[in-house]
């Protein structure tokens, strides 16, 4: 008897305690069981708000962005949910599932109280601008609160509270955490993902189902690389020859009622969009149209001018290049400044040997071109600047170029710790996207073709540049600041994991990105470190990230298992464990 009592309060403790992605800071749950279904009533700073699908908030105003959140928890808790099979010992879901024909407790009462006044900035934050921290209970007598400075923490708090629920094998839906108290905030203000938008298209759908994965991740950036060499997807009305002529086909565009609708979206689930332009390399696809603006398009060998086909960079010293760049900036920027305070202005890879065969300079001498690039940078970012915005770069500028910028702006890493530690070092305020472990195209093999002979036996068997596959445990193992002294810590603002799309597109797209995007989530929303100061390992982490690999799929992401099915049943990360 003492046997079978022993293995039921087993059997009722074998899904993941605590399983909140990305794990809050602090977190106390128990093992009682609330039902949820159509009736709660919610109430936002004492007014009723409806609980109900499928409502688009007409603007951003605080309540009208909760009124939204509420929306689609409902649709998240009520319609989008899963069975969690997987997260039980085998065959031994209905045995540990909450009676049907018990009484029931159902959650009845959602209070939201919002402490804090949204200003303009709350809907297009510098990083640090607003505060995204949350508390959220959960009483046994279904009595929920949700408590936070912003709006957007509101939005934080409603996606911890929509990961409390399972479906029931026979269709209820319930949590059996209950009491629940979170509390909870962000250790990074920067929360990203870049998106490439230019060697591959992707449809509108597919980018809006990017944002949603974001937000559930509490993320709150989608770093958006609009344009590049292969293709040049984006209508720009002042000069609709740039995508009329470098677009991959007609209707693969993106028009500028589809650049609002994306931030629109995108800000209505807390997500800043930050637009890039990448210059003035990886511009080549502009000399379709522009002919007179660009050097070394298309030039062969390609590996000696660029860093892949086709090559083309903006002249540096040509007298119409200012005038085109005016034209292009005072269209785009205003469209971009109601919903950002960022705009990416690129600057990697700039090879100087185009310049020489730019007939405006004529060398490849850094004595010539980096003074050249230096006015370049200087005019650029006072355009960004004029329309409010601040600008982003790649490191290369400062650190490759010695090229000064701005104390305001924001410089993207990609090439390391030791890069990070020189950019922070000069004080560059910096986020990280270093390739060695956030690059999620990398590991998949080459894209190019290699013809039978000596360049064949070399390559074989065909790795890209930044192989190996970055799998979400080498991901997770990341920290942005390590190494840094507490002064150069500050500067580094978060990091984003980047998707370069050579070999990228809408139908491949959720799995390269999630779960392993997640695992980035985590250490950016919860640190590298839990409150004893001891590194967050795998063991805790690959239940927690099995669970929400499940709630990314019941919600239409095509993420990737994260273990096979042995691994994750009984919520025990010792399952799978390396021995």
């Amino acid at each position: 008897m003492l046997l079978k009592a022993f293995l039921s309060c087993l059997l009722l403790t074998v899904t993941s305690v605590q399983a909140i992605w990305p794990i809050p800071d602090s977190v106390s749950t128990g093992n009682s069981t609330l039902w949820i279904g159509e009736v709660l009533h919610v109430t936002y700073n004492g007014d009723r708000i409806p609980w109900i699908r499928n409502y688009i908030p007409p603007k951003f105003t605080s309540k009208e962005i909760v009124k939204g959140g509420v929306s689609r928890a409902v649709k998240n808790i009520l319609d989008d949910n899963f069975v969690p099979w997987k997260l039980y010992r085998r065959l031994a879901l209905e045995k540990t599932e909450p009676n049907l024909w018990k009484p029931k407790t159902y959650v009845s009462w959602l209070e939201i109280v919002q402490t804090g006044k949204d200003t303009a900035k709350t809907f297009k934050p510098l990083a640090g601008d607003v505060d995204e921290s949350y508390n959220l209970t959960v009483s046994i007598n279904g009595k929920a609160k949700i408590t936070a400075v912003s709006s957007t923490g509101v939005l934080r708090a409603l996606e911890t509270f929509s990961q409390l629920f399972f479906q029931h094998s026979q269709g209820p839906i319930y949590t059996n955490q209950a009491p629940v108290q979170i509390s909870d905030a962000p250790v990074f203000e920067h929360r990203g993902v870049l998106l490439d938008v230019s060697r591959n298209y992707l449809p509108l759908d597919t980018v809006y189902r990017v944002i949603d994965a974001i937000a559930w991740n509490k993320m709150n950036r989608l770093h958006i690389h609009a344009t590049d060499s292969q293709s040049w997807p984006l209508e720009i009305p002042a000069l609709p020859e740039l995508h009329q002529k470098g677009a991959y086909a007609h209707g693969k565009t993106y028009s500028p009622v589809a650049v609002a609708a994306i931030q629109t979206y995108a800000v209505q689930r807390g997500v800043e969009v930050i637009f890039e332009i990448d210059s003035p390399g990886h511009f080549g696809v502009a000399a379709l149209s522009h002919p007179e603006l660009i050097t070394g398009w298309d030039a062969q060998p390609w590996s000696t001018y660029c860093a892949e086909p086709p090559c083309g960079q903006l002249q540096l010293n040509n007298s119409k290049v200012d005038p085109f760049l005016d034209t292009l900036m005072s269209d785009l920027l205003p469209r971009v400044a109601p919903y950002s305070a960022y705009f990416h202005t690129g600057g990697d890879e700039v090879n100087f040997n185009e310049y020489n065969l730019d007939p405006t300079v004529g060398t490849n001498d850094s004595a010539v071109v980096v003074p050249l690039l230096q006015d370049f940078i200087d005019k650029h970012h006072a355009r960004v600047r004029k329309a409010g915005l601040t600008p982003m770069v790649w490191e290369e500028i400062p650190a490759s170029y010695n090229v000064s910028v701005g104390k305001d702006v924001v410089v993207q890493s990609w090439l390391g710790d030791e890069a990070i530690k020189s950019l922070t070092a000069q004080g560059h305020k910096v986020i990280s996207s270093n390739y060695n472990y956030w690059y999620l195209d990398c590991g998949r093999g080459q894209w190019l073709n290699f013809a039978e002979g000596e360049s064949f036996e070399e390559n074989y068997p065909f790795n890209d540049w930044c192989y190996p596959y970055k799998n979400w445990r080498l991901i997770y193992s990341y920290d942005p600041r390590a190494g840094l002294t507490d002064e150069e810590a500050e500067l580094v603002l978060g990091g984003e994991v980047g998707a370069w799309a050579e070999t990228i597109d809408e139908v491949n797209i959720d799995g390269i990105l999630w779960p392993r995007a997640s695992a980035a989530g985590e250490v950016l929303w919860s640190g590298r470190f839990d409150a004893s100061g001891e590194n967050r390992t795998q063991i805790d982490a690959a239940p927690r990230l099995a669970e929400f690999r499940e709630r990314l799929v019941a919600r239409g992401v095509n993420a990737e298992p994260v273990q096979m099915t042995y691994c994750t049943q009984g919520g025990d990360g010792n399952t799978c464990l390396f021995q």
